[in-house]
């Protein structure tokens, strides 16, 4: 049985949906995530000392938490942002088959 605190999602945003998808593409097929999805969202924030508030996509990419520091490095890589948020978080609790597929399509 797949322990589920092996496993757990990514967020990152992007500051369009062609970048979002240029990200999620690389992250699923150098096998760096099992799935990514995108969903539109508003930020608020303060950068450089103003209030922001912008649209922006949101990346929630599910993969082990073994591949959470290159997939971490990768988006920075390619990232349009000179600091992106890449945050990740382990899962508690998960159907153990949705597990075992995030394991099987992220062997590398």
């Amino acid at each position: 049985m797949s322990d589920p605190s092996d496993y757990g999602m990514l967020l990152t945003t992007a500051p369009s949906r062609d970048e979002a998808a240029k990200i999620a593409k690389l992250l699923i097929d150098e096998k760096l995530a099992a799935c990514v999805q995108l969903l539109p969202i508003e930020s608020f924030y303060v950068w450089e000392g103003k209030t922001r508030n912008e649209a922006e996509i949101l990346l929630l990419a599910k993969t082990r938490t073994a591949l959470f520091e290159p997939a971490i490095a990768r988006i920075k890589q390619v990232h349009s942002y000179s600091v992106p948020e890449v945050v990740g978080t382990r899962f508690l609790a998960g159907s153990p088959s949705y597990l075992d597929w995030i394991a099987e399509v992220t062997r590398r």
